[in-house]
């Protein structure tokens, strides 16, 4: 652990995600890879922003350091002004617990649980009461509009009512941010424009930040700020041209 103190976040002037010269690399046999040279980027709170890039441009890869589920190589990553790159394993993955939701392209259910049981996964790890916990999962349900198949298994439910239940799991302990990674790349256009909709719902009406990967232009378009990568560089930043769900 390094003698950094940790930054007060919560002023204007700070960003909730900032990081500072990050590189990552893997060892490939004797090769060492270089995924991300040397990056910087800085997202205020409230934001709602798209990653975008070729396969292999290290976007997910990025989006893993963000929510704490890998560490750089070098550099610094501050969110929520902690310097998650020197927390230990176990501090990591209580800071995850605490402040990141994750949803990822394939939902990720248990198959033998209901939605509302799916849904209280993550406050099984909390000091709440089973009645706190009921409360929080039946206002994550209606708040993306799943009050009415909350005792439906996984099976019985369409892909996109799924996608709902993932997005419900993963605000229903409001964390400081969600990370999304390919969140409509199993849907069909119709379902995927949905889905979108609600993140836009939650960014714009629940304040949630939300860094979301995608290779679709259509979906990165319902986000505020779009970030291409290429090589593991940052190359390009530019708001939306579309505020999509208008």
């Amino acid at each position: 652990m390094s003698a950094r103190r940790t930054r007060r976040w919560g002023d204007a002037m700070d960003a909730l995600i900032s990081l500072k010269g990050v590189v990552k690399s893997y060892r490939r046999g004797r090769q060492t890879v270089e995924v991300l040279h040397n990056l910087d980027l800085e997202v205020a709170a409230g934001e709602f922003l798209a990653l975008m890039g070729p396969s292999g441009s290290g976007k997910t890869t990025l989006l893993n350091l963000i929510g704490g589920l890998d560490r750089p190589t070098s550099g610094e990553v501050v969110v929520a002004g902690e310097h998650i790159d020197d927390l230990s394993g176990g501090a990591l993955a209580k800071w995850r617990s605490r402040h990141v939701g994750f949803v990822f392209q394939f939902y990720n259910l248990m198959p033998t649980l209901s939605a509302e049981k799916n849904v209280e996964l993550p406050l099984l790890l909390t000091h709440l009461s089973g009645a706190e916990r009921k409360k929080s999962v039946e206002a994550a349900l209606a708040l993306v509009g799943l009050t009415d198949r909350k005792k439906h298994k996984p099976a019985e439910l369409s892909g996109g009512q799924q996608q709902r239940v993932a997005i419900a799991r993963a605000i229903v302990a409001d964390p400081t941010l969600l990370v999304c990674d390919e969140p409509t790349g199993d849907l069909d256009r119709e379902t995927a424009e949905e889905i979108l909709g609600l993140l836009q719902h939650l960014n714009r009406e629940a304040g949630k930040t939300i860094i979301m990967v995608t290779h679709d232009p259509k979906a990165a378009s319902f986000a505020r700020r779009i970030v291409h990568l290429d090589k593991g560089a940052l190359v390009t930043t530019e708001p939306a041209e579309a505020e999509a769900a208008e």
